[in-house]
C-alpha cells in the first residue's frame, strides 16, 4: 500500500504523543514531526485541532486527533496488526487504552504535586491505577502478550517518565508493582522507546517539573 506524507504534531514532553512516535517507529513508517508551544498554539494548530490538543495527524490533505485512534489507523494501513484478531481479546485491548490514559493523567497529577503531603494523596491515587494494570496483566513478556502490541504503545510513556523520576528524584514509584517493573525493563529496552522521545528528554522533563514547583523536582539529585 503506497501511503500518504505523514507529520505528527507534538509538544516536546506530550506522552500522549509518545504512543504514536512509538507505533511509528516499531512499524517502520516514514514521518515527519512537528513540535508547537502549547501555552502559544499557532493559529495554523488552532484551525487543524478541534480540541486544541496534540497529537494531531497529518495524512496527506486528511487530519486526525486523538492517541488511540491514531495508533489504530497506523496500524491498519501497515500490516501485520498490532491488535489481537480474536474480538473479545481485541476490545479488552482497546478497554485497557483507554484506561491506561488514566494512568498518565494520575501520574501527570503525582508529578505536579508541590508539596509532600499532596504527593502522598496524588501518589494513592496514582498506586490505584498501577495496581489495576498489574492485576490484569499477563505472565507474557508484555501486557498480555510476549509480542508488543498497540497497548503497549499506550502504556510505555508512562515508564519513560517512571524511569527519569526513579534515575534522577530517588522514587520508584514502581517498588511495590514487581510486574510492571518487569515491564518497565521490557519497554526501556526497546529501540523503538528509547528513540521515541528527545534526545535531551530527562533533562527538559525535570526542568519542567522544576518550573511548575514540583515536591519531585525538589528531590532531583
Amino acid at each position: 500500500m503506497s501511503l500518504q506524507p505523514i507529520e505528527l504534531i507534538s509538544f516536546n514532553l506530550c506522552p500522549f504523543v509518545q504512543r504514536s512516535v512509538i507505533t511509528l517507529l516499531k512499524k517502520g513508517i516514514d514521518f515527519k514531526i512537528t513540535y508547537i508551544d502549547l501555552s502559544n498554539k499557532p493559529d495554523w494548530f488552532l484551525a487543524i485541532s478541534p480540541l486544541g490538543k496534540v497529537p494531531v495527524l497529518k495524512y496527506g490533505n486528511a487530519v486526525l486527533f486523538e492517541s488511540a485512534v491514531i495508533n489504530e489507523f497506523l496500524d491498519e494501513i501497515t500490516p501485520p496488526s498490532l491488535l489481537p484478531t480474536e474480538p473479545l481479546t481485541k476490545a479488552q485491548d482497546r478497554a485497557w487504552i483507554e484506561y491506561s490514559s488514566q494512568l498518565l493523567m494520575a501520574q501527570y497529577m503525582a508529578t505536579l504535586a508541590t508539596s509532600e503531603a499532596e504527593f502522598s494523596e496524588k501518589q494513592a491515587v496514582l498506586n490505584d491505577r498501577l495496581s489495576k494494570i498489574e492485576a490484569a496483566m499477563s505472565d507474557k513478556r508484555y501486557f498480555n502478550s510476549d509480542n508488543f502490541a498497540l497497548i503497549d504503545s499506550a502504556l510505555a510513556p508512562a515508564f519513560t517518565r517512571f524511569d527519569v523520576i526513579k534515575q534522577h528524584c530517588q522514587r520508584d514509584l514502581l517498588a511495590n508493582f514487581p510486574k510492571l517493573s518487569q515491564l518497565a525493563r521490557h519497554y526501556l529496552a526497546l529501540s523503538y522507546v528509547q528513540t521515541s522521545v528527545i534526545k535531551e528528554f530527562g533533562e527538559v522533563y525535570l526542568q519542567y517539573l522544576s518550573d511548575k514547583g514540583s515536591y519531585l523536582s525538589t528531590q532531583a539529585q
